[in-house]
């Protein structure tokens, strides 16, 4: 009996270790995103996760294992919200972790014991498909959207953004999980040593292939932007004092030709429709600098019910009439899922206490011909995370993209360095530049290739910047194509099932039936 109490000691200290092993190994990947920015780990991140998954006793505990991990991954992804959420941010955590619980299971199916070639081969695609559709699900706005895609860890990586050119982020991010996959059979498949290192190969020809044959976006001229944070300002009359110092900065852009000057999300803090004299001092404004301005309004609306939060063009004679409702709210921060259910998130975060509405589709904007007459494609805050977005916006025309943001809230966190990164992702996914405005910062400007331009208003700045932006005229290939890569990663996974039905059925049929008395 002490034996017995001994060994089950030991197996639930292990039990524990494997655990809190497997919390950890899923929060590595987070150190490739901004601001750690330790890119060049993304290529080994995933393999100490992956030897826990295939050492797993059961399939059970490999599932255990991935939910585990999925969970401590998207924790130290989105730690920065720890603050606002508080304590339901785990609950989140634990919820969406229950993605990668099949993908724990998998692992274990394709990588445990002593694999050979064959498994090993089968892992190679199926495991990085398993990947890409957790990715997938959790992407869906009302689940969180997609931040901290693996993929966007390698936003400054040349290569990487070539590779998003063409199947978007989602290509970046299935040949990260592929290597990964294949340095964990390198490591633990000795059978399969040839075919791992085989993989490593294909994924680098994949990369060199793309440099090398993959089109470019053709130069099309420049446009002049002008970026304007006002840096942190807060407490009473803190709306009126924001708006007073993007005003200022925006004067000194006068004189230098500027064909577009934009302002952070929620830059103008009362509705227009009811304010003249807003509408008249953003129109001097423009009539001052000679261009248009790009603000944001964010407050209840005169002409419809409820808040919006509105990217709204304003010329030298007020609104232009073009504006944009932003249509992907933040779930919690800005309206809450269930709110019937879930309301009690007011009481321990600073959830909203109000939803905003909804947009109903997008728009894209034009300047006027004195301005160079380019389109541009507004985007609002946490949608430039989305890659259908931009991409719509570049198939419908826009020639540059906007993000209008705010992380006020995350001032002294990775939030700001993540969501300016997004920047150069998504204009390499669609050959349009985008130009990254804050209040408060990490504002940027990405060129058409996903490379950052001029200079990044930190965090500690309160400034107005211009840029010279390079357009680009042709279409890319993800733009042209779409989420190829994902329908393969689906098809991929669907083959994988059904082999898997075939075996367990034909186990069923060859297992001998019990001999009757």
């Amino acid at each position: 009996m002490a034996v017995t109490a001994g060994r089950r000691e030991r197996l639930l200290a292990s039990s524990w270790w494997r655990a809190a092993a497997a919390i950890g190994a899923g929060a590595l990947p987070a150190l490739t995103f901004p601001a750690p920015s330790l890119w060049w780990l993304g290529y080994v991140a995933l393999v100490p996760w992956l030897l826990l998954l295939r050492s797993a006793t059961t399939a059970r505990r490999a599932a255990l294992l991935g939910w585990l991990g999925g969970a401590g991954f998207l924790l130290a992804v989105h730690h920065w919200l720890l603050p606002s959420l508080h304590v339901f941010i785990l609950v989140l955590a634990g919820l969406l972790g229950l993605l990668w619980a099949p993908w724990g299971l998998l692992a274990y199916r394709l990588l445990g014991g002593s694999p050979g070639p064959g498994r090993v081969a089968a892992a190679l695609l199926a495991l990085p498909s398993g990947w890409l559709l957790a990715e997938l699900v959790r992407s869906w706005e009302y689940l969180g959207g997609p931040w901290g895609l693996l993929g966007a860890g390698q936003w400054q990586v040349a290569p990487a953004l070539r590779l998003a050119s063409v199947g978007g982020v989602w290509l970046v991010g299935f040949l990260l999980v592929a290597v990964n996959v294949a340095l964990a059979a390198l490591i633990s498949a000795p059978r399969a040593r040839r075919t791992a290192l085989g993989g490593v190969l294909a994924c680098g020809a994949v990369v060199g292939w793309v440099w090398a044959w993959a089109p470019v976006p053709e130069p099309a001229g420049t446009m002049r932007v002008a970026i304007v944070q006002p840096g942190v300002i807060d407490g009473p009359g803190s709306v009126g004092r924001r708006f007073d110092r993007e005003e200022e900065l925006t004067r000194t852009l006068a004189g230098r030709r500027v064909d577009l000057v934009v302002w952070g999300e929620s830059s103008v803090g009362q509705d227009l429709g009811s304010r003249p004299d807003l509408r008249e001092r953003l129109a001097a404004l423009s009539r001052t600098v000679g261009a248009d301005l790009l603000v944001n309004v964010d407050a209840r609306r005169s002409d419809r019910p409820g808040i919006f939060k509105s990217s709204v063009l304003i010329g030298p004679d007020g609104p232009t009439g073009d504006r944009y409702d932003k249509m992907r709210l933040v779930p919690f921060g800005e309206y809450i899922p269930a709110r019937s259910l879930l309301g009690w998130a007011t009481s321990v975060g600073k959830a909203a206490t109000e939803d905003r509405r909804r947009g109903d589709g997008p728009v894209v904007m034009r300047l006027p011909d004195a301005n160079g007459g380019q389109r541009i494609g507004p985007l609002v805050c946490f949608e430039s995370a989305f890659p259908d977005m931009s991409r719509r916006l570049a198939r419908d025309g826009a020639q540059l993209l906007v993000a209008q943001s705010a992380t006020s809230t995350f001032q002294h966190s990775w939030a700001p360095y993540q969501h300016a990164s997004l920047a150069a992702l998504r204009a390499a996914e669609t050959w349009r530049p985008m130009v990254h405005a804050t209040l408060t910062g990490v504002s940027t400007v990405a060129d058409p290739h996903g490379h950052l331009i001029g200079e990044r208003l930190g965090p500690d700045r309160s400034a107005a910047a211009v840029y010279d932006v390079p357009l680009a005229r042709g279409t890319s290939p993800y733009v042209r194509t779409g989420d190829w890569v994902l329908y393969g990663s689906l098809a991929v996974l669907a083959v994988t099932c059904a082999l898997e039905g075939l075996r367990f059925l034909r186990r069923r049929v060859r297992k001998p039936a019990p001999e009757r008395e």
